[in-house]
């Protein structure tokens, strides 16, 4: 993601080598779910810029900011999935 770490919104860029339902899952530390981004049906390609990549504004589900920290995030996309780390910063 960029900026890493960030306050308060990061991009999540990624790419696909066929179409897919895209889904980040945002998880705290001790690894509760924050957030859910469902992004859709999203043709084959690369989404790498901050008009495409996935956008998260920094809050939990109730729209209420995180607080700093590290938090991981996991992409699913049909059968792919992969998690990494970023961090909120003050």
């Amino acid at each position: 993601n960029f900026p890493n770490p960030f306050n308060p919104e990061t991009w999540i860029p990624y790419q696909l080598s066929k179409e897919a339902d895209v889904v980040i899952r945002v998880y705290n530390a001790a690894g509760r779910l924050v957030r859910t981004l469902n992004l859709g049906y999203k043709p084959a390609g690369r989404y790498v810029t901050k008009a495409t990549a996935a956008y998260w504004d920094g809050t939990n589900e109730d729209g209420e900011r995180v607080a700093s920290g590290i938090y991981y995030y996991a992409i699913e996309a049909n059968d792919f999935s992969c998690v990494r780390k970023m961090v909120v910063s003050e």
